[in-house]
This record gives structure tokens, sequence and C-alpha cells, in this order.
């Protein structure tokens, strides 16, 4: 056929970007803004979501410091083993890190979303982390 191309002008010129990309890329913008007002301090860390299309990991930071004081994800044994879908794991991850955080002598924090949407996985993690004992 005449006048065809075998690639698209549009993509090679890199104007036209891949859907993951898209995606990718929109969810650190959120997360950009949401980091401007949400920052963790000794008293008040902060507890940062990251959700990935089979997991969740949860981490407590103080930002002062910039240290991790507690994590936790659906990649521990106890979570691994349990029975459920991924938002009643997800729910498991945020008991088993309010436990940890118990441990470390934490008792509030400021709940970073990480650029998702309140709902679903992330919001079940921020539930069971209530029910845990930790105050968000």
């Amino acid at each position: 056929m005449a006048g065809t191309k075998t690639r698209s002008h549009a993509r090679v010129t890199g104007r036209v970007q891949s859907h993951t990309h898209r995606t990718t890329a929109g969810r650190t913008r959120r997360h950009l803004r949401v980091r401007k007002k949400v920052t963790g301090s000794a008293s008040r860390p902060r507890l940062v979501v990251n959700r990935s299309a089979r997991h969740m990991f949860a981490q407590i930071v103080d930002d002062s410091a910039g240290r991790t004081l507690a994590a936790a994800s659906t990649l521990d044994p106890a979570i691994r083993a349990a029975e459920g879908d991924k938002t009643a794991k997800a729910r498991k991850v945020g008991e088993l890190l309010a436990q940890r955080a118990a441990q470390a002598g934490i008792a509030a924090v400021v709940f970073d979303r990480g650029g998702y949407r309140y709902h679903g996985r992330v919001a079940a993690l921020a539930d069971g982390a209530r029910e845990g004992g930790l105050k968000l």
C-alpha cells in the first residue's frame, strides 16, 4: 500500500505515550500534590501506602529523620498464606502494621494515600490500621 507507514509518527516523535506511562505519571503528580500537605514528624509519622496489581505495601516513616519505623506488606508469610481476596489481605496488612507500630511506640500517624484514590484496598488498609489501634 502506498502512503502507509510501518510505525505511527506520533509515537516515534514522543507525542503519544503508552497507557501505562500516562497512569504512572498521573499517580506521581497526585502523590506530589498530597506530599505538599502531608509530612511525617517524630510525634506523628507518615503512613505511606504503595499498591501494585497483586500486593500492598505500607510503611510508617519519620520524615524529619528519614527513617522507616515500621513496615508490613502482603508478602509477609502470615498474610500471604491467609485466605481471602486482595481487599481482605490489605485489611490484614493494616492490622499488622498497627501491631508493629504499637511495638515501636507509635500511637498516631498521618495517612499518605500515595496518589491512589481512597477507595477499595487503600481504604481497607486504613480501616485495618484503625481497628488495630492506630489513630489516623
